[in-house]
């Protein structure tokens, strides 16, 4: 049974970050009432239920073996119908904004993933650590500094974990850049070229509004970039320069950059130059070092992607991103307690910072300090 007493005990130990390993000795400890699929299980709740919701986490939550598709939260009756059918979900487990904070009630319910649009990240992350669940969001953590450090101090008062959706952590191409760049294969890595952008459609949508999105396309997107240049050299930047592009269509772009461009540097020397756009289709990550180079191209799209190197191709499989992310995530979580470091609410916390420094270097002109 998915939610009796053993289980519930077994996942509170887990909660507090005791180190729990799902050994022999312990699965015997645990009682013959809770089998190994059930205890491996643990329910997730979608907050918001929009295209990514629809058209990744919940197919990933298909077809992942230690996670399940446990309650849903929407403002609109028609989406909590169609998905209570099509996902077999009960219907005590489904919730709208106003019920949202009885979820703390719901033993059904272990983590609450956040799909809502930037602005509401703040408000729902305090309000899932308050139910006493672990929780899930989407990136970016937040729309400035300070709500993510307030989103990550509520996760660490109230003792639960706070994870952020970083599926290129995930993704084999974008792993093995990671340990070509980290292990020096090539050689100390000089320059880096990192690229995302698309041609962006419906112009009344949130991601072009700045109260919503907090920013445009370096939001959106251009974190992928900031993110790889960070995970490939397993470095910090010490500073950054950047410049924002031209506004070509005046009356999609009001509020919101239309592309962005910076410059970064890190402590060993590397530059980084990156891109990101609203009108323009790229995705490409290119990597120099002192004896060779490598890249993707695409690069941070749901695939396929494609890598080579000096040597030739990157033999890497493609796969659906987010069924890795959250097996990886909630396997790491079941044995130790924690959620991957390279995915915690503090990650998300130095992205921010960096992103935020990208926007004051754009708008002053100056070199902004990132120690």
């Amino acid at each position: 049974m998915r939610n009796n007493p053993t289980r519930r005990k077994f996942l509170q130990t887990v909660s507090l970050g005791l180190g729990t390993t799902l050994t022999a000795s312990t699965l015997h400890a645990l009682g013959n009432d809770m089998n190994i699929q059930d205890q491996k299980k643990l329910g997730i709740a979608l907050v918001g239920l929009g295209s990514y919701a629809k058209n990744q986490l919940a197919v990933a939550l298909e077809k992942t073996d230690n996670c399940y598709l446990a309650g849903i939260v929407t403002g609109t009756p028609a989406k909590a119908e169609e998905w209570s059918k099509k996902y077999n979900i009960q219907q005590k487990n489904i919730y709208n904004y106003q019920t949202f904070d009885q979820i703390a009630d719901n033993k059904d319910i272990d983590i609450i993933y956040i799909v809502l649009p930037n602005s509401m990240h703040h408000e729902y992350v305090l309000r899932a650590a308050k139910t006493g669940k672990h929780v899930m969001c989407e990136k970016p953590i937040s729309l400035n500094v300070k709500e993510a450090e307030e989103m990550v101090a509520a996760c660490k008062k109230a003792n639960v974990q706070l994870g952020i959706g970083y599926r290129m952590h995930f993704e084999p191409f974008n792993l093995e850049a990671k340990r070509l760049g980290q292990q020096k294969v090539y050689g100390d890595v000089r320059f880096m070229q990192t690229s995302f952008g698309f041609t962006i459609g419906d112009p009344t949508q949130w991601r072009l509004k700045k109260s919503m999105a907090g920013g445009g396309p370096l939001m959106d997107v251009g974190i992928y970039c900031t993110q790889a240049s960070r995970y490939v050299l397993g470095e910090e930047p010490l500073s950054v320069t950047a410049q924002f592009g031209p506004i070509t269509d005046k009356d999609r772009f009001t509020t919101v950059e239309e592309s962005i461009s910076w410059q970064m540097q890190f402590p060993g020397n590397a530059t980084v130059n990156g891109f990101s756009s609203y009108k323009t289709n790229v995705e490409q990550l290119y990597v120099y070092a002192a004896r060779g180079w490598f890249q993707l191209s695409p690069a941070f799209g749901y695939g396929p992607l494609k890598g080579v190197t000096r040597d030739g191709a990157m033999n890497q499989p493609n796969v659906h991103q987010q069924t890795v992310m959250l097996q990886g995530i909630m396997k790491e979580f079941i044995e130790t307690g924690k959620f991957p470091a390279h995915i915690s609410g503090e990650e998300g916390l130095r992205d921010m910072k960096i992103l935020m420094a990208i926007y004051e270097a754009a708008a002053t002109g100056k070199k902004i300090s990132l120690v």
